[in-house]
């Protein structure tokens, strides 16, 4: 048995000759494999789960993917991927240039000049590339446009047969502008709600977040609204918390990865924006043989009966032919209104809505409630439309004859005997009669059977 003694210089060489057998030991273990065929297949590990790139180029042009990187935390290794290009996932402003590198690992044994580059699947042309090294080819890209969606447009390197070596995502757009036409109401002093419109042309073509912001102007704290509409893009409600008597500081900040912006602070009492639901229990009728005028009546909007406050209304009406409304502004606090000047032997529609004016004693003009829906009524015949002549006469009769068909085939399915039968019926026919073409032949095919 033979002793060796190391002195202090030589330890060091041992040491590193057993590092340098341990490495080539993990190369050897790591070197890429051949499949039949005798291209290159490469693999990374995610999770536990090992992964073979595709040998097929697949367009990706919907979704923003990175290929063959690992998404770990930190600077880009070329010792750990087939290629990397760079930069990874910029964000430009629309009209900006860029210059973006694949670099090849050497093992790889692919020259850069066998390279190409695509965007969003289509091929870039060759004269935007240049060779800076065997292993590196770049393209420069001017004057970009706008991403064509907010998850980014695709930048691929791709070797001479198709594959695919490695990618990046571009984001192209612009910061936010001021967010403008802010404005805010309160449904029955439940909740407030805010809704704005974007600044400028309104699109910034990169994913752009929106908060509305707000707190009670002297003593309060500054809280984000959190119940964002999903119907409405840029809206928002406030439910929580709402302090009546007190002023409220509200705006809008934007922000993207290129900026961001804030819209002008508005300062409002919830009491001066209050709306309410349209007035309940309309109705439309007949007053005695009076050929021109019909009665509206109407309730208060119960959701605000404990509140002390003056409501306007307006009433609006229009002929069953015709869509142009007539609006009557004078109608006060009453609930109750009578429409003279009308069209004997006509059918109207009519409608109403509310103006909760000074709840509480606010000077604000209010915000009106929507329009109920529709109520339909028809106005006497007039004697005195009667006409001598027969020809007339014989049309005039034909059509009440086919209309009075139509209305008592209408009546055997909504009507059950004789004391069901009135005014109200048929002018609950008409209303069916003015809906939809398709409802309407409905009716009309349920009157000829």
């Amino acid at each position: 048995m033979t002793l060796q003694l190391f002195t202090a210089r030589e330890q060091p060489a041992a040491e590193k000759r057993r590092r340098r057998r341990r490495r080539r030991r993990r190369h050897h273990n790591n070197r890429r494999t051949r499949d039949r065929f005798g291209d290159t297949v490469w693999s990374s590990w995610r999770g536990g789960e090992r992964k073979t790139q595709p040998r097929i180029m697949k367009a990706a042009l919907g979704f923003c993917l990175v290929f063959l990187t690992l998404r770990s935390p930190g600077v880009l290794s070329l010792s750990t991927h087939v290629a990397i290009v760079y930069p990874q996932d910029p964000v430009l402003r629309m009209g900006s240039n860029l210059t973006a590198s694949c670099w090849v690992h050497p093992e790889l044994g692919v020259h850069a000049n066998s390279l190409f580059w695509t965007l969003n699947g289509h091929q870039l042309p060759s004269s935007l590339y240049r060779v800076l090294s065997p292993t590196n080819l770049s393209v420069t890209l001017a004057g970009l446009n706008a991403s064509r969606q907010t998850s980014g447009d695709n930048l691929v390197c791709h070797n001479h047969k198709g594959h695919i070596l490695a990618g990046s995502c571009l984001y192209v757009g612009m910061p936010p502008e001021k967010p403008v036409n802010l404005t805010c109401w309160s449904r029955n002093t439940k909740d407030l709600t805010c809704s704005w419109a974007p600044g400028g042309k309104g699109e910034t073509n990169i994913s752009t977040l929106y908060k509305l912001k707000y707190k009670l102007r002297w003593y309060g704290t500054e809280k984000e609204c959190e119940d964002y509409s999903h119907t409405q893009p840029y809206s928002c409600s406030i439910t929580q918390d709402l302090h009546l008597f007190t002023p409220y500081e509200i705006w809008v900040e934007a922000s993207n990865r290129l900026g961001r912006a804030t819209s002008d602070v508005i300062i409002l009492d919830i009491l001066d924006v209050v709306t309410t639901d349209p007035p309940s229990g309309v109705t439309v009728s007949r007053l005695g043989q009076l050929e021109d005028q019909l009665s509206v009546r109407w309730e208060a909007p119960p959701a605000l009966k404990d509140f002390l406050f003056k409501a306007k209304y307006q009433i609006r009406y229009r002929l069953e032919e015709s869509q142009d409304w007539k609006v009557m502004n004078d109608v006060g606090n009453q609930t109750s209104c009578r429409l003279a000047g009308l069209r004997p032997g006509t059918v109207y529609f009519v409608q109403v809505r509310c103006n909760p004016v000074g709840i509480y004693g606010s000077r604000k003009a209010g915000i009106w409630s929507e329009w109920s829906h529709p109520t339909a009524a028809s106005t006497p015949h007039s004697e005195r439309l009667m006409s001598c002549d027969s020809k007339s006469s014989g049309d005039s009769n034909s059509t009440l004859r086919r209309e009075l068909k139509q209305f008592l085939g209408w009546v055997k399915k909504h009507a059950y005997g004789c004391s069901s039968m009135s005014m109200k019926l048929y002018d609950q026919w008409r209303v069916d009669m003015q809906k939809s073409p398709k409802t309407r032949n409905q009716v009309l095919q349920g009157d000829k059977s």
